[in-house]
């Protein structure tokens, strides 16, 4: 499975059959990054704010679309879960509700946050579950603060965690930077790679609980 990150709450995600999952795309202009350049064949929103949901930038024909998309259902060799949680820390009150979307795919399972805005609470750890991969909006503002980004990955305990939606040079929106986040990092390693794509199968996860930190 292959994973690259297009910057913000944007991934594109191949499974082993080359089924091309996008989750949250942006336009690139209105953030002042890069527009992703991929078309996928499934397409997930978290939530309808411009920053996530340009799915006409990576949208076929063919694509099934999914947006603040609550359930279960298999998509050949994807299985996508749907879970509602709040953008804010006042149940919704503010800015309403996001999907968090659990991903079981080739073998390994994976959870986007959204712009989840509050630290989980026992139920939704029990319905999110065990995860491998988790990514984790860590720039506060509009989501959770560094500290409570910490907070949700010592709740869910993944194997890797990929910080989004944090600052970055161009990006036009007052979010804080990576660096806020990892500093309450505790018993897991921090890899900078050097590119914004890595591959990754059940076999080869990591032994050691990480923090990918990707570059575009």
């Amino acid at each position: 499975m292959r994973v690259k990150w297009h910057g913000h709450a944007c991934f594109e995600i191949v499974s082993a059959k080359g089924k091309v999952i996008v989750i949250d795309p942006h336009d690139g202009v209105s953030i002042g990054l890069k527009r992703p350049h991929v078309v996928a064949d499934i397409i997930l929103v978290t939530h309808n704010h411009f920053d996530h949901n340009a799915v006409d930038v990576v949208k076929k024909p063919e694509s099934i679309v999914l947006k603040s998309f609550i359930g279960s259902k298999t998509i050949d060799d994807v299985s996508i879960k749907g879970i509602k949680a709040y953008h804010d820390r006042s149940k919704g009150r503010l800015r309403g509700t996001v999907s968090i979307y659990v991903i079981n795919v080739n073998g390994l399972k994976l959870a986007h946050l959204g712009d989840l805005g509050h630290i989980l609470t026992d139920e939704l750890v029990n319905e999110i579950g065990q995860v491998d991969i988790l990514f984790n909006p860590v720039g506060g503002t509009y989501t959770t603060e560094p500290d409570e980004a910490w907070k949700n990955v010592e709740l869910l305990k993944p194997r890797v965690v990929v910080p989004m939606h944090y600052w970055l040079p161009g990006l036009n929106l007052p979010l804080k930077s990576v660096e806020d986040f990892l500093r309450y990092a505790k018993k897991y390693k921090v890899v900078r790679l050097e590119t914004n794509t890595f591959e990754v199968t059940k076999e080869t996860l990591p032994t050691e609980p990480s923090i990918y930190v990707l570059k575009l």
